[in-house]
């Protein structure tokens, strides 16, 4: 089953996020009181799988969710493989849009100078919120494949 393994938000850019349990997601806005909400945006939620994280760990390093600043840590889904366009149900309110997969990293961001290697670039996603409410640890995700618009 896909869940969500971490709940995440920092009050700056460029640093590890906190796991905080739970959050409010705003429609077009991202997580309540997290860095990088902002409206009208297509990166308004960052996700990245436990299963990245843990290709880091066997390197040797102690990692956590929410060391590479992301919003949203899941487990049990493919996230660099996602279509843009894919919906993700995520517990019983919010849905989510993906609008990017992998992004370009500045050199020497403050993850890269803190892990040695940044992982969001290519095994991360980013996403819009459609429909706003609670994500919590451990809440399903349901993927929804985009409408082929051929």
């Amino acid at each position: 089953m896909a869940r969500i393994i971490a709940v995440c938000r920092s009050e700056s850019k460029g640093t590890r996020k906190e796991s905080i349990g739970q959050g409010v997601f705003k429609e077009n806005f991202g997580l309540l009181d997290d860095a990088h909400s902002e409206c009208d945006t297509h990166r308004q939620v960052s996700l990245l799988a436990l299963e990245s994280i843990e290709k880091m760990r066997s390197t040797g390093l102690d990692l956590k969710p929410g060391d590479f600043a992301e919003n949203l840590t899941t487990e049990g889904v493919d996230l660099p493989h996602l279509p843009v366009g894919t919906s993700l149900s995520v517990g019983q309110e919010v849905l989510l849009e993906v609008t990017q997969i992998g992004k370009e990293c500045h050199t020497g961001c403050a993850i890269f100078k803190q892990v040695g290697k940044c992982i969001m670039p290519k095994e991360g996603i980013f996403a819009k919120v459609i429909q706003g409410g609670i994500i919590k640890e451990g809440d399903a995700i349901r993927i929804e494949e985009p409408a082929d618009v051929n």
